[in-house]
């Protein structure tokens, strides 16, 4: 389960790329997280996926 605060998700987020997922889509399809709606949420305090990075930044 992820957090619902944005800024508190998008430290989860990142530490899970870094640490343990090559990609976002890697991640959400072994959690079964629905990419979009994390991509709205973090879109939403100004952070965009970087596949490059496999960060949001």
């Amino acid at each position: 389960m992820l957090p619902k605060d944005a800024v508190m998700l998008l430290s989860v987020i990142n530490l899970k790329l870094r640490d343990f997922y090559p990609s976002l889509d890697a991640f959400c399809e072994d959690t079964g997280e629905d990419r979009g709606e994390i991509e709205k949420r973090l879109a939403g305090i100004d952070y965009h996926y970087d596949a490059e990075k496999n960060q949001f930044v």
